[in-house]
């Protein structure tokens, strides 16, 4: 394996991360190999950091310690930087030390102990993965995301986890209940490859490449990371009662078959707001808030080599 870059988010994990990786870095660095570390709290700084590293110092191979923006920062600067370069692409491992842990969980990656972690990823091979790409036409932008991006309610509960200074296992269950108290749910359409799937209110649409969201909800149980397709699910916009009796389900992944759930499969999903004079939608990608009124969500197949264990 080449030099190995570390990115590691000190604030992670209500402050954690900075000794989650000091009690594992003599045993990565005995079985990977030389690391090289940068401690960042601002994930703007990973895309020149990681490009100065790639074209001076050799690295090929890169791993982040911290949360889903420090996650999330990476793949996007991993993903543009292997576009320049497609036959020499970086690697990414992910030891994720913070609230949700969710990628982590779908993809069979123990959350503790971190002896436990540190050995899953050094025993990890790369392989292909899939990656999902959203196109924001407001404004002609685009992201990248790894595990799952949801709309509306998902926004909202993103949004309202975000203020908590301190976040502990129980606050995603809460704020996802408290948002279903009082969200309402805005009109869309939604379009899979090319075809009018569903218009109407929806409390919640989830472009879904892993399986799992808000710290252990098994949104997509059904998933996979290396399919080329979507799991599509949206929430009907029912009573509040309704909703609730949905969401009890989502724990063990039998919602599916609720009947304000609706689930496909589709490799490119348009969605639109369809109120002119509603706001823009709020939506998360990998516990990223973000807002749209038009979008375009494309599952990009094995865009991403990835250390993980394979998928049988």
């Amino acid at each position: 394996m080449s030099k190995l870059l570390v990115f590691l988010n000190p604030h992670a994990g209500n402050g954690g991360a900075r000794s989650f990786w000091g009690s594992i870095e003599p045993y990565i660095q005995s079985r990977l190999g030389e690391t090289i570390v940068h401690t960042t709290a601002n994930p703007q700084d990973i895309a020149p950091i990681l490009h100065n590293a790639y074209h001076h110092q050799g690295i090929r191979t890169v791993i982040a310690v911290g949360g889903d923006g420090t996650n999330h920062s990476a793949i996007n600067a991993i993903v543009r930087l292997n576009e320049q370069n497609p036959h020499d692409r970086i690697t990414y491992g992910n030891l994720p030390v913070g609230t949700g842990r969710d990628w982590a969980r779908g993809i069979g990656l123990p959350t503790e102990p971190a002896d436990a972690s540190a050995q899953w990823l050094v025993n990890a091979a790369a392989a292909p993965t899939d990656i999902g790409k959203v196109t924001f036409h407001d404004r002609n932008e685009s992201d990248y995301f790894l595990n799952i991006a949801s709309t509306g309610l998902g926004g909202e509960v993103v949004r309202r986890v975000n203020r908590r200074p301190i976040r502990r296992s129980w606050t995603f269950l809460a704020e996802t209940v408290g948002s279903i108290l009082t969200f309402r749910p805005p009109v869309l359409r939604v379009r899979l490859d090319g075809q009018t799937w569903y218009e109407g209110s929806a409390y919640l649409a989830a472009l879904a490449n892993g399986t799992t969201f808000g710290r252990g909800m098994k949104i997509a149980p059904n998933a996979r990371i290396d399919d080329g397709q979507f799991d599509v699910i949206l929430v009907k916009g029912v009573s509040r009662l309704t909703l609730l009796t949905a969401f009890q389900r989502v724990y063990n992944g039998s919602h599916l078959t609720h009947p304000a759930v609706m689930y496909a499969r589709a490799a490119r999903v348009n969605i639109t707001v369809m109120s002119d004079d509603a706001k823009p939608l709020s939506l998360e990608l990998d516990g990223e808030l973000y807002e749209g009124r038009s979008m375009t969500f494309e599952l990009c197949a094995n865009l991403l080599t990835f250390l993980r264990q394979p998928q049988p």
